[in-house]
């Protein structure tokens, strides 16, 4: 097949809008997502054959989470749309097209295979289902973008859905757009894409829309409207932060922080950290059993999603102590410590619990059953008729804002949350809630 056949062939395929707002940009970095059916698969594939035909001896890598999924979205459908053009060296999983670009399919399912794109040279690359990756091998892998070429600027493209393990790092280079030091926001676009918008699936399924509009409140946001604040196997639905609503506190988890009362009993949740972050949050509990979370510390490092900022247990402890004598919410109370079992165990040595005691910070051992923790959790954040939940989140409790609503289900254990997620202050919490725990669920 000659190039003009295959091009003439790709021009049959007229891309939507949206899609050609994806094929014109050509910043460092563009992300292609948001709802379910808006044709990012076909889009992503579309874009790199382009790429592939129109720069000579281009090197493009475009992966997928595991292989399985790799095969089905894109392997097969290219061998078919590139059979008699481009030639696939299937042992190297490659499209060597006639101009000498090449386009290699790979995927990433573990630490261990990120590996191998070590030392690889790209001049594209391509994450599909971009939030399905952990941020650290989109980082690792992306570290491949290298060129020396005068014609092409690197550059790597992303198609997203809301939720996955790599939620937060998409949401907030390309939703909330918060940039770290040496991340220049020019380099990041984001374009929106819904089901409206791909006129081949209307067409030719129609009721796939009624579908996602018979969706539940929540799901419906986000695989229908591309809501990035819900989506799917989000395992706390009921979480809302909804600031219309801090000062009234009804239909909304998080509120307005405030002095708590002498006669609330105030306890403290931990759950250590070194390379991951160590999380401690303090909580007030009012006369009715509600419970408040009014002041954490985070070990995680700023702007780097679970990336534990490496102190010490002593240091921990010093911090600790320090935060329950001067703050205003702690100073001169009774407090009462619950944390992870874990941190009573010895190896050789002294245990964290006993170094915590060396620092007059003290813990019971937290009941660390991880099912009856959840439903705990889920029980306090159901909301009765008239909006009042029986737990709330100060505000100023940021880390518990941005991580605990991200955390989605175990894909082996059902109604567990996925442990490769950054659920750390949602273990102590879990702890927390195990400790002072409501009886029967509220109806």
């Amino acid at each position: 097949m000659s190039k003009a056949t295959l091009e003439a062939r790709l021009r049959n395929q007229r891309p939507n809008p949206r899609q050609e707002e994806f094929f014109r940009s050509s910043v460092m970095h563009t992300a292609y997502g948001g709802a379910r059916g808006g044709g990012k698969s076909w889009a992503m594939r579309r874009k790199f054959i382009l790429l592939a035909i129109r720069y000579p001896a281009l090197r493009l890598l475009l992966l997928r989470r595991t292989m399985t999924e790799l095969r089905k979205n894109h392997i097969l459908p290219l061998m078919q749309e590139l059979n008699g053009y481009a030639v696939y060296k299937m042992s190297e999983k490659a499209f060597v097209f006639p101009n000498g670009s090449r386009l290699e399919l790979g995927y990433c399912d573990n630490d261990g295979d990120q590996l191998q794109y070590q030392g690889a040279e790209y001049d594209v690359i391509g994450f599909e289902e971009a939030t399905n990756f952990k941020p650290e091998w989109i980082t690792f892998i992306s570290t491949s973008l290298r060129t020396v070429r005068q014609d092409f600027k690197p550059r790597i493209y992303y198609t997203c859905n809301p939720g996955g393990i790599g939620h937060s790092y998409i949401k907030r280079l390309f939703i909330d757009r918060r940039f770290k030091e040496g991340e220049n926001p020019n380099d990041y676009v984001f374009i929106p894409a819904k089901v409206y918008d791909n006129d081949i699936l209307m067409n030719s399924n129609p009721e796939y829309i009624k579908m996602l509009e018979a969706l539940p409140p929540a799901k419906r946001k986000a695989h229908l409207e591309g809501d990035w604040n819900v989506y799917e196997g989000q395992v706390f639905e009921e979480f809302r932060d909804d600031p219309q609503h801090y000062v009234d506190r009804r239909f909304s988890h998080v509120i307005k922080a405030f002095n708590p009362p002498l006669s609330w009993r105030i306890y403290r949740s931990f759950d250590f950290g070194y390379s991951k972050p160590f999380s401690c949050g303090w909580w007030a509990v009012d006369h009715d059993g509600r419970l408040y979370r009014i002041l954490e510390l985070y070990g995680c490092v700023k702007d780097s999603a679970d990336t534990g900022v490496k102190w010490s247990p002593d240091k921990i402890f010093t911090e600790i102590a320090r935060t329950e004598r001067e703050h205003p919410y702690l100073r001169a109370r009774d407090i009462y410590g619950v944390a992870d079992p874990a941190i009573w165990e010895k190896s050789g040595g002294e245990s964290i619990a006993e170094i915590a005691e060396r620092h007059g910070v003290f813990f019971d051992k937290g009941d660390n059953k991880r099912i009856p923790g959840w439903m705990q959790l889920h029980v306090r954040l159901q909301f009765d008729s008239d909006g009042i939940p029986m737990m709330y989140i100060f505000d100023t409790c940021r880390s518990f804002i941005r991580t605990v609503p991200t955390l989605t289900y175990d894909p082996h254990v059902p109604e567990d949350v996925d442990t490769c997620l950054e659920d750390h202050i949602a273990d102590e919490t879990r702890y927390m809630c195990m400790r002072v725990q409501i009886k029967s669920p509220r109806k």
